[in-house]
């Protein structure tokens, strides 16, 4: 072997050595960031692999650029994170899109190929998905609500045993049920890398738009300010949102007759017409026929007009403030 091949061999081998170096000095310091956020972070973390299977195209990814920016983009985030929807606002843009397409082809199927039934459905589609958000909104601020005077009396608890106020809310992350325990986690989160509290309750409130946790983090705010005994204040508004919550309960008791009247009423119609249209295809299809002109959908919009207006009626009069 002459000189120029053993220096050559040599001049690999320290690049090797010098790489194998760099690689297991960089994983050693990845493993201490590790393990110094864990003890900051709870090993309660989103799985990696769900993350790596939510797979983002070209078009989502032009409509999160665009949207997000923009104030309706900033709606569509907070109504996403109120209703804990997994998706970013252009994704919810995208499949509001995909809902209106899919909905005006049915219904210009449906409807005998006619463009104005095609353009109705393309119309509310978009406000199918809207529909599902909202609901699920609503489904997860009463679950809220009936949690908070649980998680009120476990603060108390804490408070009382010696534990400071983030203490108290951590042991809410751990002891609690979600959505509950996902909030105050979140929160605990937040304030560990180091947000102030007073913004961090804020951020929980904006996810959660409920009167009773707005009164929960005046209270605390307000004694992080002036001082005084947490425990007794969050003991005396436990109290009052627990008899709010059991009120509640009761006027919702009795008034569920009212408001599954009104779905019920609302939905008829078009159970009805689906009948129809399957038993008897030529009787449904005389609102569209040449021979009715414009009235057939004159009259097919004014019943949805009032099927419409009374929903939100019925709905009105089962929705009782407390």
């Amino acid at each position: 072997m002459d000189v120029t091949t053993i220096l050559i061999a040599g001049a690999v081998i320290s690049f090797l050595m010098l790489f194998v170096g760099i690689l297991i000095s960089v994983r050693s310091s990845r493993s201490d960031v590790e393990q110094r956020l864990g003890d900051i972070v709870d090993q309660r973390q989103i799985d990696i692999e769900e993350i790596k299977r939510i797979k983002t195209t070209p078009v989502t990814d032009w409509l999160n650029k665009r949207v997000e920016g923009s104030s309706i983009g900033e709606n569509i985030s907070k109504s996403l994170a109120r209703a804990d929807v997994k998706m970013k606002p252009g994704e919810f843009v995208a499949l509001m899109i995909i809902a209106s397409f899919a909905l005006g082809l049915l219904t210009w199927f449906i409807g005998n190929k006619s463009i104005i039934v095609g353009l109705i459905g393309v119309i509310i589609g978009p406000f199918l998905p809207r529909m599902y958000v909202n609901n699920q909104q609503s489904k997860r601020l009463i679950r809220f609500n009936e949690q908070l005077a649980d998680m009120l009396n476990l603060m108390v608890n804490g408070l009382r045993a010696g534990y400071s106020t983030m203490q108290a809310m951590e042991a809410v992350s751990k002891e609690l049920p979600p959505p509950i325990s996902d909030e105050f986690y979140r929160v605990v989160q937040e304030m560990q890398l180091g947000i102030p509290m007073e913004r961090s309750l804020d951020n929980l409130l904006r996810r959660i738009p409920s009167d009773d946790l707005d009164l929960v983090i005046t209270a605390i705010n307000v004694q992080r300010e002036v001082g005084g005994n947490l425990a007794e204040i969050l003991d005396t508004i436990s109290y009052t949102i627990r008899e709010r919550v059991r009120i509640k309960g009761e006027i919702r008791v009795l008034t569920a007759q009212v408001m599954y009247s009104g779905r019920f009423l609302a939905m008829m119609p078009l159970f009805v017409i689906g009948v129809l249209y399957l038993i008897n295809r030529e009787y449904i299809m005389e609102f569209f026929s040449p021979t009715a002109g414009i009235c057939g959908y004159i009259a097919l919009g004014l019943a949805a007009a009032l099927i419409v207006a009374g929903y939100f009626a019925m709905n009105k009069l089962g929705d009782i403030e407390v």
